[in-house]
Order: structure tokens, then sequence, then C-alpha cells
């Protein structure tokens, strides 16, 4: 992983939470939320939580009296979150490593992420982390996705890039957020960081858009593609968009669209 896989600033986290948020992630939020609540949920820390698609569904859900501390390590993606969120007394909003994360031991009864630690440069010390501020019995659950051959538009998206630029294809979705789908690498990661009593449920979803062009906007322009793309390429951006549009139409329509997404849903308890 690059350091610009884990960059979402500028104009990537609106594009990302308008165009990316309801085409693949708002699914697996509502999945994630409803594990959240269905164990000991008073105390919940949420980490990578981006633009707060999780935090939407699972505030909803949340006791009155829970606590909830949402972080991200990066401040635009939480300010982000924060905005779409409202005031909520229940929730603290923090910038946070959860590689080092700021909070005492044993202090939270479930730990989440969706779709974050594709991103840690070290899985096993995010996965002790997570451990380490558990409480005992307390549940660490997250997603990730599966291999990009299973994920269709994101699949479309990066080989029409690799069309644009040949010689350098930028590879980011293909290496980062599908680069981490080995369920048996994953449980090994988790046993070094010291969790053993490990569940895996791989879940199959259907992305939906209005036009082709929607999920081309979303996976070139509101990810850390579009830095891939733009650092070969300053002007390529709108050339990348443009050949990811035809290649999703010439597959599903020129209507609307929809194609098979996959990822797998890990519960690890302390």
């Amino acid at each position: 992983m690059s350091a610009e896989d884990k960059v979402f600033a500028g104009s990537i986290p609106e594009i990302y939470d308008t165009y990316l948020v309801p085409l693949i992630f708002e699914a697996y939020a509502e999945d994630l939320a409803r594990r959240v609540i269905a164990g000991s949920s008073g105390a919940v820390l949420e980490t990578a939580a981006g633009s707060g698609v999780v935090t939407r569904a699972l505030a909803a859900r949340l006791a009155g009296d829970a606590r909830y501390t949402v972080t991200d390590l990066n401040q635009p993606m939480l300010d982000r979150a924060a905005s779409m969120q409202g005031a909520d007394a229940r929730i603290t909003w923090q910038q946070a490593d959860a590689l080092d994360l700021p909070f005492d031991d044993g202090s939270f009864d479930t730990v989440a992420c969706q779709f974050g630690v594709m991103f840690f440069p070290d899985r096993v010390k995010g996965y002790a982390e997570a451990r380490r501020v558990l409480k005992p019995g307390g549940r660490f659950i997250f997603n990730v996705w599966d291999h990009i051959g299973v994920n269709e538009f994101a699949d479309e998206v990066t080989n029409a890039a690799a069309t644009v630029i040949p010689d350098d294809p930028p590879r980011f979705l293909a290496r980062t957020p599908h680069g981490y789908h080995d369920v048996g690498a994953i449980r090994r990661d988790l046993s070094a960081a010291g969790i053993d009593d490990i569940s895996v449920e791989t879940i199959t979803e259907s992305s939906s858009a209005p036009s082709p062009r929607h999920p081309a906007i979303a996976y070139c322009q509101g990810t850390p593609l579009r830095n891939e793309i733009e650092a070969r390429d300053a002007n390529a951006l709108e050339a990348v968009t443009e050949r990811a549009t035809e290649a999703i139409a010439a597959r599903f329509g020129a209507g609307p669209v929809a194609g098979k997404i996959q990822g797998h849903v890990v519960t690890a308890v302390r």
C-alpha cells in the first residue's frame, strides 16, 4: 500500500459520501450496525469511520445512555461524518490512528470498523490495539471486501483505467480495498494479535446506480484512485472516468445499472 492510498482529502470526502456510500457501503453499514446492537453496546468505538455511514446507521439504534466514540485518521472525512450526523450527546468525534489508539485498556464493549483494516499499514498492530481497548469478552467487528473479480464495478473501473494509462496502470482498488480478502490471512493476523475466537461470514449484495457514470465517478473521483491517476497524468482523470463509464455501460447497459459486490464480515472476541 502506498502512502497516497490513505489520503482522503480535497473533494474526495464529498464525492465519496455522495456517490460511493449509497453505491456500495450502505447495505454493509446496516448489517454491521445490527451486529453491534446484537451484543453489548453500552460503550462503542468506531475506527476508520470515513464519512460516517456506519455512524448514522448505528446511532439510530444505540440506547440513549450509550457512549459512542467515532474516530478516523483523516480529519476531512471525520468532519464530513460529523456534519452529516448532527448534534448527538452520545457521540464523541476524535481524530485517531487505529494503530495507536488514545484510549485506556478495557474501555469499550465493542470496536467496529467498516472496510478500514485494509488501509492499516500494520494489521496485526491494529488488531492488537482493538483487543487492548476492549473489555474482556468484548467484540471487534469489521468487514473487508472480497477479491476485486467478484466486485463488478470496481473491476470494470480498474480495467478501464489500465487502457487509458497502460504503461503504469493505477491499481489502487485491486491493491488496497480489495487486496486483503484471504480469510486465512485475516485469521492468522488476528491470532498473531492475541485473538483466536473468530467467526467469518461472506455476504453478497447488489450495487445499484442510476447510470453507468455514477459508479465511474464514485470510484475514479471519490477514492484515492483519483490521487493515483493524477500522479501519473494530471489531465487524465476525466478520460479515465469516461472510459470507465463506457465499460460499465457496455456490460450493464446505458440506463440504471446493478452489479455484484461481496465482502467478508469478521467477529473477533477478546
